[in-house]
């Protein structure tokens, strides 16, 4: 008699649970058919066999232990799977050939497990239809008691869009490079291109360039690029330039021209510029320089798309070539989150400010730049320099400096609040106010706090931050945020409907800027 089997417990998908505890009550009629056949004589093929003894004491113990009860009554010791093994038809007839034990065993065993899987797949549902859930986002948590700080920039708008060439001054050559509005971040590689090949014309390879906000420090690493001893002279360094204070995603057209102002040759140098920033800010991205791809969303009130517009009445449309555009995709109403009928999905180029601007001084020190702290107020200061070849990256700076009077400054502002891990979208567009007019919205996460705005006032000198400004803008994403919560994507949003009088964008500087 082998030592008696210790009960174990069983887990069963399905309803096999229920089949095999139904089995355990059967057992002792099954043995009792078993016991019939054999002594019918049925089961020739097992006579004589050295195990038959010891099979027919396993068999008789099955109805004793299929009784064992404790305090889970599932503990039930199943040979079978739970399933009674009546012998295969034609089995008991084909006495010719006689069936050992083993293949015995082994056809019951595999019309047991035939016999198992097909009840648990017979009752397993249908895989549902597939679906189209719309698109789920976190909300940021806009509240008042979550406002960090608020910063002011001036974007250094020029009507005749970004200045690159040479001067003559004195014994010193002059390579301008600056006018690039709410570009800078964009543009900066391509145009710090264009002027350091034009400094590459002078034999000298001693180089001085004014200004370390974005532009500055990308034509310095420029000119490090093709042999020059570069020494950067500023009054201010990161954070405090204005490149600190921008929205800063790749925007290259973002109020950069006027429609007045762009003439073929200028366009031809934007062309050359935009291509060469796009592929350089991609070789950058990763987190030492802070640049990254994210998903950019924006509202629609129509299932068309505008044409993006900048300030005074200028025109993009047509300046950026197709190839550098990642295009967009538009989410029908009930497919997003938005308090719009529309929305866009794009991915777009993010550069943050704080991370970007640190690296680049670094780098820039790492390849033997200096950086010097000097004011120059007339040009005259510069014959004082000691490099014979000058860029000019100071913005606005170039309106005293250079006497440029068409250099306008556009004020704008961004409020932050706590930074998000989770948030992980832009959003742009516009929201309907209580009193039937629009705001611009406009939500960037960053590792630093989410920056709220795209505010614009053109003309304004002021670095004050504008207090009605903050509020407008803070109110409006708490109205953002509070109906996206509300709404859930995969329910089409019946309530909004399409606004007849929707602001042409034009009216707002630099959307994307």
């Amino acid at each position: 008699m082998p030592p008696p089997r210790t009960p174990v417990r069983l887990q069963l998908p399905c309803r096999c649970a229920e089949m095999a505890d139904y089995s355990a009550r059967r057992s002792a009629p099954q043995y009792q058919n078993w016991k019939q056949m054999k002594s019918n004589g049925q089961l020739q093929g097992l006579e004589g066999s050295a195990d038959t003894a010891h099979e027919e004491a396993e068999v008789r113990e099955e109805p004793a232990q299929a009784e064992v009860r404790g305090e889970a009554d599932d503990q039930v010791q199943l040979p079978s799977f739970g399933v009674r093994l009546d012998p295969p038809a034609g089995w008991a007839q084909n006495a010719r050939h006689p069936m050992d034990r083993r293949t015995a065993l082994k056809t019951w065993s595999m019309a047991a497990l035939g016999l198992g899987f097909g009840g648990c797949a017979a009752r397993t549902p249908p895989p549902a239809p597939a679906t189209n859930p719309g698109v789920a986002l976190p909300a940021v948590k806009a509240s008042w008691d979550r406002v960090i700080r608020t910063t002011v920039g001036l974007r250094p708008y020029r009507p005749g869009g970004f200045v690159v060439k040479t001067e003559p001054f004195d014994d010193k050559t002059i390579v301008h490079d600056y006018g690039h509005g709410g570009a800078g971040h964009s543009m900066g590689w391509g145009t710090g291109s264009l002027a350091a090949d034009l400094a590459v014309q002078h034999p000298s390879r001693r180089a001085a360039v004014l200004g370390c906000g974005t532009v500055g420090l990308t034509a310095a690493r420029q000119l490090q690029r093709r042999g020059f001893d570069v020494t950067i002279y500023t009054d201010k360094t990161p954070p405090y330039t204005t490149s600190n204070m921008a929205w800063a995603g790749f925007t290259p057209t973002s109020g950069l021209v006027a429609a007045t102002g762009r003439t073929p040759a200028w366009e031809v140098q934007f062309r050359q510029a935009a291509e060469i920033a796009y592929r350089e800010l991609q070789l950058l991205a990763g987190p030492r320089h802070g640049i990254s791809w994210i998903d950019s969303y924006g509202m629609m009130q129509s299932e068309r798309p505008q044409g993006r517009r900048i300030a005074a009445g200028g025109s993009e449309e047509g300046l950026l070539p197709q190839h550098l555009d990642t295009g967009r995709s538009i989410l029908q109403p009930g497919q997003h989150p938005f308090p719009s009928p529309y929305a866009s999905l794009g991915l777009r180029m993010r550069i943050e400010p704080s991370i970007y601007l640190d690296a680049l001084m670094r780098d820039v020190i790492v390849f033997g730049g200096k950086i010097v702290i000097r004011k120059f107020e007339t040009p005259r200061d510069l014959m004082t320099l000691e490099e014979p070849v000058v860029v000019n990256c100071t913005a606005l700076g170039s309106r005293e400096l250079f006497g440029d009077d068409t250099m306008t400054p556009v004020k704008g502002q961004l409020t932050f609040l706590v930074p998000q891990p989770e948030v992980d979208y832009i959003i742009n567009g516009l929201l309907r106010t209580p009193d039937g007019g629009f705001h611009q919205i406009g939500t960037m996460p960053r590792r630093d706090g989410i920056a709220l705005g795209r505010t614009g006032e053109s003309g304004v000198w002021s670095m004050e931050p504008n207090p009605d400004a903050i509020t407008r803008t803070v109110e409006a994403h708490i109205a953002l945020y509070d109906v996206m919560r509300d709404l859930r994507p995969g329910v089409p949003p019946a309530r909004l409907e399409a606004s007849r009088d929707i602001p042409k964008l034009e009216d707002f500087f630099g959307l994307e800027s």
